[in-house]
């Protein structure tokens, strides 16, 4: 954040017509731009310094066609303590809070768009603010598994099953990201949950055994925290690879995505796999109208049976099914027996898709009904002229297009009645 903080005032700065050499560890997408143009839309040259007293004294960056190499780590580290330094406490929290909520309001619009909608958002600050850090580290100081080394303050997560002791206090006094993630934890499991569900990128792995050390080390209940790893997502375009990288600001957003393919086959494509396996996005498939696109595959087979109802309804067949089971014994071809099978099967899935957090089976399954249903609707009529077999095949086909309604709405995709 406070490199972000930093590459928008290094911007704001160029646009008060200051010349400098933007750092190669800063943040270049468009985004940083556009958070700057506010700034100095609403405050002028108010926040602007000469951009030689910024980078007076700072380490040489590395840059591609520098003589003498350089520390990009340590040069931005330099720009943001200038930036501290030269702003003062006010005028740089101005900055960093700008960058913070313009970016949050625009993540929360965007989840909202796509159906997504938490309940709360939590702040890394305010574990410190709360004292959460503090008392995590006493917690741990209390149970005999902290210990100084070098002026730094380790836990002995060694003990615990991680690979080595770790450091929650460096020598300059300041508490690390790892006591934060403690803290953090703590603070859930003392919140009341049974079942803690943390969803992680796949690079973080190394971090599940050191957090589950801290709780137990703390005398909590390991096995109420799970933790998922997800595997990055790849889009493909035309079967090439899209190159993202987000501090060189090359990247598909989600917003994008949603508006390339719509919001139904990116929520659907997304549940394909398991959370571990990489995901392959096929942008060309996800946003063609055919059998070899899912959800397109799924959505069809429900807006098919509408279909029907509505052909029924066009020819003055009655389409309301009589009461209870009668006639279902009508139903003998191969096809609807298989049908009245899967179907059986819908609460399992829905069950171990939730015990498992798999969301991936539904949609195997959802692919697998929409397929027996197609094929049924190939090889059979439906409004048949006798009438107690017609109105089997009816209640078939309802509760198919019933279960096939759910299942999308527990994805968050639409269930369209013509397509």
């Amino acid at each position: 954040m406070d490199i972000l903080a930093s590459s928008v005032w290094l911007r704001y700065l160029e646009l008060c017509g200051e010349e400098l050499t933007f750092p190669s560890n800063g943040y270049k997408g468009d985004y940083v731009w556009d958070i700057a143009a506010t700034l100095h839309r609403e405050h002028g040259d108010a926040y602007r310094v000469d951009a030689a007293t910024v980078f007076a004294g700072l380490p040489p960056d590395a840059l591609p066609d520098a003589q003498d190499g350089g520390d990009k780590e340590a040069h931005i580290d330099g720009v943001i303590a200038a930036a501290k330094h030269l702003l003062g406490d006010n005028r740089y929290r101005y900055v960093f809070e700008l960058g913070l909520n313009t970016i949050l309001d625009d993540i929360r619009e965007d989840l909202a768009q796509f159906g997504v909608e938490y309940q709360e958002w939590y702040s890394e600050r305010t574990l410190a603010e709360s004292g959460a850090v503090t008392r995590a580290i006493e917690r741990l100081r209390e149970a005999g598994h902290v210990y100084e080394r070098n002026g730094a303050l380790w836990f002995r997560s060694s003990a615990f099953g991680d690979e080595k002791d770790r450091v929650v206090v460096r020598e300059n006094g300041q508490s690390t990201y790892f006591a934060s993630d403690i803290a953090y934890h703590m603070d859930k499991l003392e919140r009341g949950f049974e079942r803690v569900i943390d969803i992680w990128g796949a690079d973080h792995h190394g971090y599940v055994p050191r957090v589950k050390a801290a709780l137990q080390a703390m005398g909590d209940d390991v096995e109420r925290l799970e933790v998922l790893l997800v595997q990055f997502a790849i889009l493909y375009r035309g079967g090439e690879k899209a190159q993202m990288s987000t501090r060189s600001g090359e990247f598909v957003t989600l917003r994008q995505l949603r508006k390339e393919v719509g919001r139904d086959a990116a929520r659907f494509f997304y549940v394909m796999r398991r959370c571990e396996q990489h995901l392959d996005f096929d942008l060309d498939l996800a946003k063609s109208e055919s059998s070899d696109n899912p959800v397109y595959y799924v959505q069809y087979a429900h807006a098919r049976v509408c279909s029907v109802l509505r052909q029924a309804a066009e020819k003055g067949m009655p389409v309301e099914p009589s009461p209870g089971v009668e006639n279902l014994e009508r139903l003998a071809e191969s096809h609807e027996l298989a049908l009245q099978r899967t179907l059986a099967r819908y609460p399992e899935v829905v069950e171990a898709a939730a015990l498992k957090a798999e969301p991936h089976l539904l949609t195997h399954y959802l692919r697998e009904l929409a397929n027996e249903l197609h094929t049924y609707y190939n090889a059979h009529q439906f409004l048949v002229a006798d009438a107690a077999l017609r109105d089997a095949r009816i209640k078939l086909i309802l509760a198919v297009r019933e279960v096939l309604r759910n299942g999308l709405g527990l994805l968050g995709v639409s269930a369209p009645e013509a397509m």
